[in-house]
């Protein structure tokens, strides 16, 4: 069993990310069922024990980004990776298609009302990343946000505009004391292919597909085309890309929970200090409470 080296799998702008020539599928870097459910469990109490000492420090956050194709595991990746996190220092927002409000303002309003606070953890299941992503392949769909005219002229200046939003308001985030951490979870078409079957033969999941998402395949090559081109505009060494293969989703989560682990662990965080005469008076007045 090979060790698990996470810069592997991270794009930060030293390299070119291409679609093609990564895969979606590796060994595994756990021997069977219980050795990974063993090493999610040891990252998890990592994980609780680093974002402890960040909620105890009030100075540092921590934005996690998930975008992946439909059936990609977004879901049970937040769910298993983050299953030893505190509750009450942990928030995920999911974001759909956009309403009526929503298309009301600029495209990064309605993710700015979801960032965390200092000390939280803040999932992003879907990110502002689909506006450059489905909207790239469904430009038409731009009509609906009434953005003027003058801007969609040339639509190939809007996207690397919008490339430049998103990559200065991740800076922006960063030199703010929140650590942006964000997640491709790339499987291939064949296998996700087989989850959205599988989903089809389960009835408590039928509900989750529509015939527009069997459209969306057939403009596989163009999101691939985006997701290529949005990761290469925005890695950058603050807040960097990880690429994750993700056919084999137990793979998938020990690798993602690695990279947590890390991430949290590389915080210059500590818990605060309280001296030991300012403790023993606290604890005698707390007896004489109680006496």
């Amino acid at each position: 069993m090979k060790k698990l080296n996470t810069s592997a799998f991270r794009f930060d702008g030293t390299r070119p990310y291409s679609s093609k020539n990564t895969p979606t599928l590796i060994d595994p870097f756990y021997r069977d069922e219980t050795d990974r459910a063993h090493q999610l469990d040891a990252l998890s109490d990592r994980m609780d024990q680093a974002q402890n000492q960040m909620h105890a420090h009030e100075k540092y956050g921590l934005v996690v980004l998930f975008q992946a194709m439909d059936a990609g595991g977004k879901d049970s990746s937040i769910r298993h990776v983050f299953k030893g996190v505190n509750p009450s220092r942990f928030q995920v927002a999911s974001f759909k298609k956009p309403g009526k409000e929503d298309l009301a303002h600029d495209f990064m309003w309605r993710f700015w009302k979801k960032l965390p606070e200092r000390g939280y953890i803040g999932i992003f299941n879907r990110t502002y990343y689909e506006e450059v992503l489905a909207l790239k392949v469904h430009p038409e769909r731009l009509a609906e946000s009434s953005i003027p005219e003058e801007f969609m002229e040339n639509l190939n200046k809007l996207w690397k505009e919008r490339y430049a939003d998103i990559t200065n308001m991740e800076d922006y985030l960063h030199r703010n004391g929140f650590r942006v951490v964000k997640f491709y979870l790339h499987v291939s078409k064949q296998e996700q292919g087989q989850r959205l079957i599988n989903r089809l033969k389960d009835s408590e999941k039928q509900w989750k597909l529509s015939d527009s998402d069997l459209e969306e395949r057939e403009d596989w090559d163009a999101y691939m085309q985006a997701y290529e081109d949005a990761i290469n505009a925005t890695a950058t060494k603050t807040c960097p890309w990880y690429v994750i293969p993700s056919d084999d989703r137990a793979n998938q989560q020990l690798i993602i929970a690695h990279i947590m682990a890390e991430v949290l662990e590389s915080l210059p965080v500590a818990f605060p200090q309280r001296d030991d005469k300012e403790a023993k008076r606290l604890i005698k007045a707390i007896e004489k409470q109680d006496q």
